[in-house]
């Protein structure tokens, strides 16, 4: 089988890498002035985690994949930069410290099994910022999910990997299922196939809103598809910012 490497690092080639920019600037325009300690939470394979370190922020990211992490700690390295990823869940947060921001992007909150899980990330992240922190996130809004996601289909091909990605509606309400099919190039030429399940679910905004006051948060405002702008019917993304 050829290494989780070889298949993180097709994950970033068919990423979009202006949306690391676009994330970047819009947590520049809405981060506390004068703070400077982050936590990037599901950071992956380190990308954002560089990003906002190349900003000037004193950044620490998590992940839940031991595999990711190792990525994101070569990845910076090899950019010369101090970053430390810790393995853990945002589900359970304790053993950190406190931080003047904490972000969570690419729509990773849409990954918990229901509205109670992400009561309870809200509430780790309350719990672990400090007063005036902000907490910013995004995630798919209920257009995207119900009329752009379901049937969606992408198929793309390289020298070394064949990838396929099909999306379908699931039953709860405002979720859908990702089939992923990679085909990976091995040393001897020969290509392994893997295929994964990935499982999102997002809910109305006012959902949000009452679970965000629930944990704590005084104030929250949103914007959509990284501008800041209010959500319309049509929105992609909706982006959180909640403050402590």
């Amino acid at each position: 089988m050829a290494t989780y490497e070889t298949f993180a690092s097709v994950y970033d080639a068919i990423m979009d890498d202006s949306l690391y920019d676009r994330w970047t600037d819009f947590s520049l325009r809405h981060f506390p002035k004068g703070k400077t300690k982050l936590l990037e939470l599901a950071c992956g394979t380190g990308i954002q985690s560089i990003r906002f370190k190349e900003a000037g922020f004193d950044v620490t990211g998590l992940d839940l994949s031991r595999e990711m992490l190792e990525l994101a700690k070569k990845r910076s390295q090899e950019v010369g930069v101090e970053i430390p990823f810790l393995e853990g869940n945002m589900l359970d947060l304790s053993g950190l410290a406190s931080f003047d921001m904490v972000t969570c992007y690419s729509d990773s909150i849409c990954y918990m099994a229901d509205e109670v899980e992400v009561g309870q990330v809200f509430q780790e992240v309350y719990n672990h910022l400090n007063e005036g922190g902000r907490f910013l996130f995004d995630v798919h809004s209920t257009y995207q999910m119900d009329e752009v996601f379901p049937g969606y289909s992408y198929h793309e091909n390289a020298e070394d990997f064949a990838f396929v990605w099909d999306t379908y509606a699931d039953e709860p309400p405002h979720s859908i299922v990702h089939e992923l099919t990679f085909f990976v190039q091995e040393e001897d030429g020969r290509f392994s196939r893997v295929d994964e399940i990935h499982e999102e679910r997002t809910y109305e905004l006012l959902t949000y809103d009452v679970l965000l006051e629930q944990a704590g948060f005084k104030q929250v405002k949103v914007y959509a598809d990284f501008e800041d702008k209010e959500p319309i019917e049509t929105s992609a993304r909706w982006f959180f910012v909640a403050e402590k």
